[in-house]
C-alpha cells in the first residue's frame, strides 16, 4: 500500500493541526493505520494507531488526551488531529499501516505493510 501523508507546518504552542495519510488501492480499510513521528536526534516512535475493523485506538502516554487518530474508508484517509500542541512536539510525522492488524500493532516488532513520506510539525514556544 502506498501512503501519502501532509498536513504538518509551523505553529505556536498550544495550537492545532489535523495531518491526513491517502492510501492507495481499494484495500484500506483492511489496514490497521498508524502514526509515528521522530524528532531531529532522536529515533522514530510510535504516536497512535487504529485498528483496521472496530475502530479500536492506542496512543502513546505523551499525547493522551491531546491527540485523536481517526479514519474514514471511503476516503482511504487517516487523521491525526493534534490539539494543545508543545515546542516537544516537533518532529516528521509519519504514517504507516498493517493489514489486518489491531490498534497496537505499531508498538510491537511486527513488519509494516507501507510507510508515508512523513510530514514536518514544527511548534514554537
Amino acid at each position: 500500500v502506498q501512503l501519502q501523508a501532509s498536513g504538518g507546518g509551523l505553529v505556536q504552542a498550544g495550537g492545532s493541526l489535523r495531518l491526513s495519510c491517502v492510501a492507495s488501492g481499494r484495500t484500506f480499510s483492511s489496514y490497521a493505520m498508524g502514526w509515528f513521528r521522530q524528532a531531529p536526534g532522536k529515533e522514530r516512535e510510535f504516536v497512535a494507531g487504529i485498528s483496521w475493523n472496530d475502530g479500536a485506538t492506542y496512543y502513546t502516554d505523551s499525547v493522551k488526551g491531546r491527540f485523536t487518530i481517526s479514519r474514514d474508508n471511503a476516503k482511504s484517509t487517516v487523521y491525526l488531529q493534534m490539539n494543545s500542541l508543545k515546542p516537544e512536539d516537533t518532529a516528521v510525522y509519519y504514517c504507516a499501516a498493517a493489514k489486518y492488524g489491531s490498534s497496537r500493532i505499531f508498538t510491537t516488532s511486527a513488519t509494516l505493510d507501507g510507510w508515508g513520506q512523513g510530514t514536518l510539525v514544527t511548534v514554537s514556544s
